[in-house]
């Protein structure tokens, strides 16, 4: 079949089986989506407001169903607002395909009107890219890098396609596409990871992300379960652990579980399973697990010693290892460190460090009126790390944030991304007043699509968490986070087309939570909370636990 490049995009996509991508047209990329109206009756196009809107949606999508997100963008300015999400994705191991139109060939490198390396300014941030110089190499390129994006340690790829590539023809071979064969290597160190973790008395599993991407959450409970090793998770490992499991510890980190961290602090073997052991998770690095074992499982060999020295190492996909050493493991009974857990977690609940905190009471709430197909999706700050702390994730790629990069604006693309992929499920999104301002023209897409979201903005004047750092480390100097905004949240979803209310007071809570999760389409409550609540525990950035702060 001949076909034009822009055509042979068409094909590829939907051999992928990709049936929605998200995108803004412009005209270097306009034969693409000539080619989009054409194959229109096998791929949804998600127009969105913005091009960083389009790829946090693509990225929502690819977190919440566990697909490649494609996300489609036109050359210059369409293709550098891209780079937040794209650098988003890229931290946090999203699968997605970026493809962005250029200049003609003849043109590049003549400074054109919107012409911009991107290939260039994206290398430090995909996983790999590539720009088309030949129509006949389109269709092998693009099925590499949904190879590329969804295989190993998942991640970012961008294609860029200058225009005459686009309307150039040649022979089209469909391709049915199979699962990439994977070759069959042998677990190395995997008998002495056994044997360290038969002679443990005190073991603690620390899971990330990567138990997410790699679907091995079953397998996780399992090994948990057999062996009664207690769990605690990273921020992007929410869902990868049952919270309502007696060896569930919470989450780990700065804003994390002080039973976590204590059971960290006195393990003597650590099993790190898919995570990079980031900043915010182990403080003072010298101090972390400083008397365990640590055995870190990671599909990624560049994140093995890299900021955590080991003790040993699996190199290999988490579900793999996990599945071989339930296999090999002898099932444990002793209950000795369990109930130490415990009296960590008594001292733990008598510091009360949340009594009557209004932002806890709107979540929990927010939880009740949902059931376990919610999918909660936060922005970045103070906001998020209260989501984190009190909703319940009880199962994977129900919990979307942005976790490595810290993309405040993040939230309501995501949500929109979330949505598309889960239609019969409500999406809820916790932002603050400072992430929402950031992003909320998505609004208008949200809306127009008929999406069945709910939005919580805590509102409390202020960029919360900045401000909770000024406060304790810079003598309470409030330099431009007090935000002094005339937004009037529900007046705003309302000319948008949506539905709005306001929480004033503990009293609004229930009822208009109720009122605004149970109501189809985009829903907005705008909760007005003290600009001195605060996210507690904190550890300190590189501290330890012994210098964990409880009250401000």
């Amino acid at each position: 079949m001949l076909k034009s490049g822009a055509q042979i995009v068409a094909e590829c996509l939907i051999e992928q089986k990709v049936d929605v991508v998200f995108g803004y047209p412009g005209g270097q990329i306009i034969n693409v989506y000539d080619a989009l109206y054409e194959y229109s009756d096998k791929i949804r196009h998600i127009l969105t407001s913005h091009e960083q809107g389009a790829a946090h949606a693509a990225e929502g999508y690819a977190k919440s169903s566990g697909k490649v997100g494609v996300v489609i963008a036109t050359s210059g300015p369409g293709a550098t607002n891209l780079v937040t999400g794209i650098a988003d994705a890229y931290m946090d191991s999203v699968p997605i395909v970026a493809i962005t139109g250029n200049v003609p060939l003849e043109l590049l490198g003549r400074d054109s009107f919107q012409e911009v390396d991107i290939t260039g300014i994206t290398m430090p941030i995909t996983k790999h890219n590539y720009i088309v110089k030949d129509i006949k190499k389109l269709a092998k390129i693009i099925r590499e890098a949904f190879v590329i994006a969804n295989t190993g340690r998942k991640g970012p790829v961008l294609i860029d396609i200058p225009k005459n590539v686009t309307t150039d023809k040649c022979e089209f071979v469909p391709m049915k596409i199979k699962k990439p064969v994977v070759k069959k290597e042998e677990i190395q160190n995997l008998d002495e990871v056994v044997e360290i973790i038969k002679a443990a008395k005190r073991p603690v599993i620390f899971a990330g992300g990567g138990v997410i991407s790699s679907d091995a959450t079953k397998e996780l409970s399992l090994f948990a379960e057999k062996m009664q090793i207690p769990v605690t998770l990273s921020f992007m490992g929410l869902g990868a652990f049952s919270p309502k499991s007696e060896l569930y510890l919470g989450m780990l980190g700065m804003h994390g579980s002080i039973k976590a961290a204590m059971a960290i602090k006195n393990a003597d073997v650590l099993i790190a399973i898919g995570t990079r052991f980031s900043d915010r998770v182990i403080g003072n690095r010298s101090l972390f697990a400083k008397n365990a074992k640590i055995i870190h499982i990671d599909i990624d060999k560049a994140e093995i010693d890299k900021n955590i020295p080991t003790y040993t190492n699996i190199c290999a996909d988490a579900k793999k290892v996990l599945a071989k050493l339930i296999d090999l493991l002898p099932k444990t009974t002793s209950e000795t460190h369990l109930l130490e857990i415990e009296e960590y977690s008594k001292k733990e609940a008598k510091m009360n460090l949340d009594k009557d905190l209004v932002p806890k009471l709107i979540l929990k709430s927010a939880q009740h009126f949902t059931n376990s197909k919610t999918i909660f999706v936060t922005d970045v700050g103070q906001h998020q790390m209260w989501a984190a702390q009190y909703l319940d994730i009880l199962s994977p790629r129900k919990f979307i944030s942005s976790g490595g990069l810290g993309t405040m604006g993040f939230g309501l693309g995501a949500a929109i991304g979330a949505a598309i992929a889960n239609p019969n499920d409500k999406v809820v999104l916790i932002t603050g007043d400072g992430s929402f301002h950031m992003n909320l023209n998505e609004l208008a897409t949200a809306i127009t699509n008929n999406l069945n979201i709910t939005i919580i903005v805590f509102n409390n004047g202020v960029l919360g968490m900045v401000r909770q750092w000024q406060k304790l480390f810079f003598n309470s100097h409030f330099s431009n986070t007090t935000l002094n905004r005339k937004t009037d949240f529900v007046k705003l979803i309302e000319a948008f087309g949506g539905s709005g209310y306001r929480i004033l007071n503990s009293e609004d809570i229930k009822k208009y939570l109720k009122l605004a999760i149970n109501t189809k389409g985009v829903t907005l409550l705008d909760c007005v909370i003290n600009e001195d609540d605060n996210v507690l525990p904190m550890i300190p950035p590189g501290k330890s636990v012994e210098e964990i702060i409880t009250s401000m």
